[in-house]
């Protein structure tokens, strides 16, 4: 019996989902276990496992897609079993018997020229065909009754790539795709690199921006141009935490401790901290401030995706090794692609830390509708004189950045001021 491969739901806020990339194509056997594709949310990235042995009879999407949470977007079965009770509605126009994959030039089928002013063209297409500069008329469509699909526009551009090689040999290209087949990226690629090179001896390669990175950069940049942003620097004397930690390092074992950082002490001390202000521990929200009874803490982490901001909920509730515990769980699940997309939302205030990577000072940028976000920089040896003695000691730098429209400089100083004065006596914190 054939059975529909689905569009997970990943968490309660996520209603649809973009694939990234096929891992099999129509045709291939596959094993319970085995990595039919990858997909996003505006968060993360995952992978889908086939649930059933037997061969990929079809596939009801491209890459780039974006399918809503539990639509079916292929099927596993038998060889020539019927499946056409399980093809979503719509998906027409999704050759279900054809591959997704791209195949190398010399395999491409050669179908009866059918000219797409009279078979049709999908909207995709057309938009490729026109993104790519290619003449529809041209194209050897395989969609149902001849229409051309997007996959046939791109086995165009394929074709165009493979000509652009000396002689149209393949050997020297590296091929990215199912078991290294030649995609059309790869041609393409290959094809530009050997004219770039003979013009001017010099090459380069581009590559498309990920879903994550476009996501990423439409929030920052919302961020920067609707916010009324200004950031003040500070720094406190490390000597207390640089000893606290110490002290735990030596304990940890006895007491059963995490690994506590610096930066987890740092997150504590800004738990405790903000609800006493509380117009950084909230939201703008057009003309209404939305202010939290918790703090709900996002901690920034680097991922081999990009930026993801775990959310720590009602950290002010929390000891400093319950803290510790749950940002190494986090940030683990975060740069793996583990993460569920719930446990990045809901942040009230983030904390971002460059100081492992030697920043001094920094801007951060807020995380809209959030009002306010805390870097934290490197340690640094700095120089004072206090009755005629002059000492050095271990400094840290901390820059609050934060939205003017929400509060003003002196009430935003008065919270780098607390942190400040938090963390240069942590001891008398915990004893809170």
């Amino acid at each position: 019996m054939a059975t529909a491969v689905i569009m997970p739901r990943q968490g309660q806020s996520v209603e649809s989902c973009l694939i990234s990339e096929w891992k099999k194509v129509v045709g291939d056997e596959v094993h319970t276990g085995d990595v039919l594709f990858t997909y996003e949310t505006d968060k993360a990235m995952f992978e889908e496992a086939a649930k059933a042995d037997g061969t990929l009879l079809a596939t009801f999407c491209e890459e780039g897609d974006d399918i809503p949470c539990l639509e079916t977007v292929a099927v596993i079965g038998a060889p020539g079993e019927d499946f056409s009770s399980l093809i979503p509605v719509g998906a027409g126009d999704a050759a279900p018997a054809g591959e997704t994959g791209t195949a190398p030039a010399a395999e491409m089928p050669v179908a009866p020229a059918v000219t797409a002013a009279a078979s049709g063209v999908s909207p995709r297409a057309r938009n490729a065909a026109a993104r790519l500069h290619m003449d529809l008329a041209s194209m050897t469509p395989t969609g149902p009754h001849g229409r051309v699909l997007e996959q046939d526009v791109l086995a165009g551009r394929k074709l165009t790539a493979a000509a652009a090689l000396e002689g149209g040999d393949l050997s020297g290209v590296a091929g990215t795709g199912v078991g290294g087949r030649i995609r059309t990226t790869d041609l393409a690629a290959s094809a530009a690199a050997t004219t770039t090179d003979a013009a001017t001896g010099t090459g380069y390669h581009d590559e498309k921006l990920s879903h994550l990175r476009k996501v990423i950069g439409t929030s920052m940049h919302r961020s920067l141009t609707e916010m009324a942003q200004l950031t003040h620097h500070s720094s406190f004397d490390a000597t207390a935490m640089i000893a606290y930690r110490g002290q735990l390092k030596k304990a940890a074992e006895t007491l059963g401790l995490p690994n506590i950082t610096y930066n987890d002490i740092v997150l504590f001390a800004v738990s405790r901290v903000l609800p006493h202000h509380p117009s950084l521990n909230a939201h703008l929200l057009d003309d209404k401030m939305r202010f939290f009874d918790h703090v709900h803490l996002g901690m920034a982490v680097e991922t081999p995706r990009g930026l993801l901001v775990p959310t720590i909920f009602n950290a002010d509730t929390k000891s400093l090794s319950q803290i510790a515990a749950e940002t190494k769980a986090l940030a683990a699940a975060a740069q793996t692609g583990s993460i569920s997309p719930d446990l990045l939302t809901g942040a009230s205030f983030t904390v971002s830390n460059l100081g492992s990577l030697g920043v001094e000072a920094f801007t951060p940028v807020i995380n809209p509708p959030q009002t306010g976000i805390l870097g934290v920089d490197c340690m640094i040896d700095r120089v004072r004189r206090v009755d005629g003695q002059i000492t050095v000691y271990p400094a840290m730098g901390i820059s609050l950045t934060y939205d003017h429209r929400a509060l003003d400089g002196a009430p935003a100083s008065r919270f780098l001021k607390d942190v400040k004065e938090a963390l240069e006596n942590i001891t008398a914190l915990l004893a809170e």
